[in-house]
């Protein structure tokens, strides 16, 4: 791998990685080495491998314990209906991917405020103080931000042609330390 025209592949076609040349040794042929060039990823970078892992060790519930997360890169790579991963006494961070044309199903939290955050895909939003009156509907997609006070009916319903992808955080938790549906009627069973 010491050929510096060979070049890592890259999300973006017209794009790729290439070797960065070692200035400690300007004068040799020393690169600095990208071995796992297949699944590098860059926490500062918009390039990012977008491969789709759920058997990743960040995918699980890291609850209790100090946390630092791309919260965007692993809402995208997230395949379950929701995976809790922070659960703590105070708060609660899920991840999410709704299927096409599902919902998340019309409910509601008595006691909980949560946000919603769009990381990929498009969706509908509907909202109200009764399951027979949702007055509040929104269209939503990339990076809107939804906010559903505690006491509120609501509803997520994927419209797009690809998985929603998003994050969900529950003040005070809302599922058990660990949760993880594969999918909807996983959820629906183990809160029925």
């Amino acid at each position: 791998m010491n050929n510096p025209y060979y070049t890592y592949a890259h999300p973006n076609p017209y794009l790729s990685y290439l070797p960065m040349y070692n200035w400690g040794n300007i004068w040799g042929s020393n690169y600095w080495n990208m071995s796992n060039a297949a699944s590098y990823t860059n926490q500062f970078s918009p390039y990012q491998n977008t491969q789709r892992n759920t058997s990743s060790p960040i995918l699980k519930d890291h609850g209790g314990e100090p946390f630092v997360v791309n919260i965007n890169q692993v809402a995208k790579q997230n395949n379950t209906y929701r995976t809790a991963i922070w659960t703590g006494n105070h708060l609660q961070v899920t991840l999410m991917s709704i299927n096409v044309g599902e919902d998340i199903g019309l409910e509601i939290h008595p006691n909980v405020d949560q946000f919603l955050r769009i990381e990929e895909g498009q969706g509908l939003v509907q909202m109200g103080k009764s399951k027979d009156n949702l007055n509040f509907v929104k269209n939503v997609g990339d990076d809107y931000a939804i906010i559903v006070p505690a006491g509120t009916w609501h509803n997520v319903t994927n419209t797009g042609n690809t998985p929603l992808k998003l994050y969900s955080i529950y003040a005070p938790p809302n599922h058990p330390f660990g949760t993880v549906h594969r999918t909807k009627a996983d959820a629906e069973a183990a809160e029925g």
